[in-house]
């Protein structure tokens, strides 16, 4: 007998070797049902997988992350089966599940189109109401690249060559007449997948390389339920009306021009004054903090990144200028990140523990090498202005100063609106290794990681964990944060550093007369600028809060007496630092009302004889409409209010 240790904390026990499958069964036939994987000692795996020790339990439905993977890396199959009934000389390629659907890759001669997609639904639901069951197979290396060519697959037959090498069985699954090579987990039938929308065809390379084939890729997502699809689907549709790449190019935030460059945008003066407005009270706020501001070049020689580490770690990810295979001549390189270079502030002159924390922060921008198909409006970009800093600590002030990063982020992410809708990542490292990634000894990381832990539980954070999420010098907490389509990036990130002081030579002198090497915090605190100035477009649809917006107040004389008179209440907001427009133009009234509120004015005035001769204004609201008539006084008084209390 096994025991099972279950989500709630029960135990149950169950016969050794004994699947999955048949312990939930014996839960309860709903839950069975409703499941799509199982955790075993936190590790997912397949309903089908026997238990034969003692582990945790947790059985994964579509509710969870690791369930929905599952349903739709199962729907993927589905797909991949109706193609190769429609067109059976198609060759496959791989088909994951991604952020909320799968795709698949298809080789074939014949381009589909919207009436492919179609049919590849059309026979999506005839499996469905088949019912096929999939089953699990596995065969040795040898046995299945035999299996694979004799199916006529060669990008099988490739990936399954880079496996054999290892010796292990190499698993397959099977629906019907359907084989594909998999690891899994995939459902136990196809029934659950009842409804499902393949969303688009695209082409893609085979494994992202632009000189291998061009595949066609298709896109679809599926859900249990009909209802849950259409909400899904009424979603995508709200989502491309807040795209901020619709609505940042509309309101004017920003362009792009082909020929400046991809990831480059230009930031139009609605975009420079909301990230100008975000920069001020940033730097004003982490200098009443105790931050020391500082300002350090945009590049630097290969030699500073060699002794960092990111010219071994991250060259592919820079912009070099000069041969960087060429020792004999000066090589630079654009700055992708700015710790190195605040480094050298702390190794001016000797430094000792009463120097500690030295809090150093840059308002910086930076410049990464991202890939083409990675470029997605101001979220993603090879040039950008980040709030950054580097606390450099004694070991008994880390867990303060950290507390310290995480409360200050936390404030600017919510006075903006964007903290209820983070989540917290404990990114960590591989103890495999992969590719080199990492620098320092296992011992090192163990340590550093087990310190961040610590902390993170005493400040009592709610994380999720990354395995090989974690920078190549240290553990990082990363704040994350989904733009309207449901994709995932990094807004703010706090790392713990035990490597990079040590290679820099930076020491203090303790209280006892000994030399010891400093912790460094990286952090930022607002993150990007430019990406948080897409979710910030995103969120409110456009319409931002009144202290972020570029324009607050919209005047709107209607007689020429009133002209003179707006002129007077733009001067008197100007003094007062609101930001004012006067609208001159000889246009009717009605017009000018509906181009504010188009253009998200948070408040305009409409201003005739009868205002002029009682000193008031008509004011109207972007949210609440018609306020009636005001004495300026009062108007002024509530805008300065509600700037300085920052109300969303």
């Amino acid at each position: 007998m096994v025991k099972l240790t279950l989500k709630d904390g029960s135990v149950r026990e169950a016969e050794s070797g004994v699947s999955a499958a048949e312990i939930i069964k014996g839960i309860g036939m709903g839950l069975y049902k409703a499941a799509c994987c199982v955790k075993l000692d936190g590790v997912v795996c397949d309903l089908r997988t026997p238990v034969e020790k003692d582990c945790t339990f947790e059985v994964c439905t579509f509710d969870s992350e690791d369930g929905k993977k599952t349903f739709w890396h199962t729907a993927s199959h589905i797909l991949a089966q109706a193609v190769k009934r429609v067109y059976p000389e198609v060759k496959l390629s791989i088909g994951p599940s991604i952020e909320n659907g799968f795709y698949y890759d298809f080789d074939t001669d014949h381009p589909f189109t919207s009436d492919d997609l179609a049919k590849f639904e059309a026979e999506m639901k005839k499996i469905v109401k088949e019912g096929l069951e999939l089953s699990r197979f596995e065969l040795t290396p040898d046995e299945a690249v035999a299996k694979l060519t004799e199916m006529g697959e060669p990008y099988k037959v490739e990936l399954c060559k880079e496996h054999s090498d290892k010796g292990e069985k190499i698993s397959f699954y099977k629906q019907g007449e359907f084989i594909d090579l998999c690891a899994g987990p995939h459902l136990m039938s196809v029934a659950p997948v009842k409804a499902f929308k393949l969303t688009n065809c695209t082409g893609a390379y085979w494994r992202g390389d632009s000189k291998g084939k061009q595949l066609c890729r298709i896109y679809g997502t599926a859900f249990p339920k009909a209802t849950e699809l259409e909400a899904y689907l009424k979603q995508v549709e709200e989502a491309k009306n807040r795209d901020h790449n619709k609505i940042g190019r509309e309101l004017e935030y920003f362009t792009t021009v082909d020929y400046i460059g991809q990831g480059l945008p230009i930031l139009l003066p609605k975009g420079a004054k909301v990230i100008q407005l975000m920069q001020r009270w940033v730097e004003d706020v982490e200098a009443s903090k105790g931050c020391q501001l500082t300002k350090t070049p945009y590049m630097a020689k290969r030699e500073l990144y060699k002794i960092s580490g990111h010219w071994d770690h991250y060259l592919d990810g820079m912009f070099v200028l000069g041969d960087p295979n060429d020792e004999e001549k000066e090589c630079f390189a654009l700055r992708p990140m700015t710790c190195p270079f605040q480094y050298q502030v702390f190794l001016n002159r000797q430094r000792s523990y009463r120097d500690l924390p030295m809090r150093l922060t840059e308002t910086s921008t930076l410049f990464r090498n991202e890939d083409s198909g990675e470029m997605h409006g101001l979220i993603r970009v090879r040039q950008f202005t980040i709030s950054e800093g580097h606390y450099i600590v004694r070991p008994e002030q880390l867990e303060d100063e950290f507390r310290g990063c995480l409360e200050l982020a936390k404030y600017f992410l919510g006075t903006v609106g964007l903290l209820e809708d983070c989540t917290f990542r404990f990114s960590q490292w591989d103890p495999a290794n992969p590719k080199n990634k990492y620098e320092g000894t296992p011992e090192q990381w163990e340590i550093a990681q087990a310190t961040m832990k610590t902390i993170l539980d005493d400040l009592g954070v709610q994380y999720t964990i990354g395995i090989d999420e974690a920078a190549f010098y240290g553990p990082k907490l990363d704040i994350q944060y989904k733009n309207v389509f449901g994709k995932e990036d990094t807004l703010v990130t706090i790392q713990i550093d035990m490597l990079l002081a040590q290679r820099f030579g930076m020491e203090y002198v303790d209280v006892d007369g000994t030399k010891k090497n400093p912790y460094i915090i990286h952090r930022t605190s607002l993150g990007c600028y430019e990406r948080t100035l897409a979710y910030l477009l995103e969120k409110y649809a456009g319409a931002l809060p009144l202290w972020l917006s570029p324009e607050q107040v919209r005047i709107l004389p209607i007689t020429d007496r009133a002209k003179e008179y707006a002129e007077s209440i733009a001067k008197r907001f100007d003094d007062m630092n609101i930001r004012v427009t006067v609208d001159n133009r000889n246009e009717k009234i009605g017009y000018k009302i509906r181009q504010a509120q188009l253009e998200k004015i948070p408040y305009f005035f409409i201003l005739g004889d009868k205002e002029v001769e009682d000193n008031t204004v008509s004011l109207r609201s972007r949210k609440d409409g018609d306020l009636g008539t005001s004495p300026v006084e009062d108007v002024i008084a509530k805008i300065l209010k509600e700037n300085a209390e920052k109300t969303r």
